[in-house]
């Protein structure tokens, strides 16, 4: 599965950049750079927002249900008012709020040197355009990615002013695990392919769909009782032991599926952490 900076690289046959720098008058090397210095706050903020499985469902079931595809495959419909309202819904489940949004817009702004009002305009349509991605991938059907940085002179150039502005592509491992090796993560792909189902009340995510269930079914494949053979029930605790090798498994396939992709300043990286714990409502289980 591609980070995300890799992945909106593709984004519209790969002319996602021009079409961003058309849109706010940028040039394009200025377009990658605002997007690159944006993918690290829509990595942390898809990493929190999906801190339990619970929130990852529901966060999954709005990319199956949002038909957000339209947006990566022509970004020009991502600039409409309908586009700008779907990815402002999306910023709103990510960011938490819009105090961290125009945060993250005056830190890239700060960062880079593009105009923070350019920033605002521009997140709620990366938004649309990152879950439309999101969606591709993991239903198969994004094309054979293309690197825009190797052999090509406007790709080495925009790679030299990344790097020299604090960004840089992350090499790549000779080989990477692919994610869907467990039922979990290709039930997400039964799931999409599902027609859409008219909602029932209050529904329990762990009941009603596939993706859910298979979740369950990992947990148990690593020692944990599925709630699901006992929906009446109060599951039991696991053990200790058994509750961090499952946390632990959950950690790695939220980092290897919102990996931003990027080298970037740490410095930059700590300021995006600082604007969630700073602005982001605590959950409940925080009170």
């Amino acid at each position: 599965m591609l980070p995300l900076f890799d992945m909106m690289m593709q984004a519209q046959n790969g002319a996602a950049m021009d079409a961003i720098a058309r849109q706010f008058n940028l040039a394009q090397e200025q377009a990658t750079k605002a997007m690159a210095a944006l993918m690290p706050a829509f990595s942390a903020g898809l990493k929190r927002s999906t801190s339990n499985p619970y929130d990852f469902v529901g966060l999954m079931q709005a990319v199956a249900s949002g038909n957000y595809a339209r947006y990566f495959e022509d970004m020009s419909r991502a600039f409409t008012p309908e586009g700008i309202s779907d990815g402002n819904n999306i910023l709103a489940q990510l960011f938490g709020s819009k105090e961290v949004s125009r945060a993250v817009a005056a830190q890239a702004a700060q960062m880079t040197g593009i105009g923070q009002d350019i920033y605002k305009q521009m997140l709620p349509v990366l938004a649309d355009t990152l879950m439309g991605g999101l969606f591709k991938q993991t239903t198969g059907q994004m094309a054979s990615p293309v690197n825009p940085f190797v052999n090509t002179p406007m790709g080495e150039s925009i790679q030299k002013w990344l790097e020299s502005t604090g960004f840089a592509p992350k090499p790549k491992a000779a080989s990477e695990p692919n994610i869907f090796d467990n039922p979990f993560t290709q039930a997400m792909q039964l799931m999409f392919s599902m027609p859409k189902q008219q909602p029932t009340p209050a529904p329990n995510p762990f009941l009603d769909n596939p993706f859910a269930k298979a979740f369950q079914e990992m947990m148990a494949g690593l020692g944990q009782q599925s709630a699901a053979q006992q929906p009446t029930a109060k599951t039991p605790e696991p053990p200790k032991e058994e509750a961090k090798v499952n946390t632990e498994r959950y950690t790695e396939m939220l980092n290897a599926m919102f990996d931003s992709g990027l080298e970037v300043q740490k410095s930059y990286q700590r300021n995006l952490e600082a604007i969630f714990e700073t602005y982001r409502p605590k959950s409940s289980s925080d009170t």
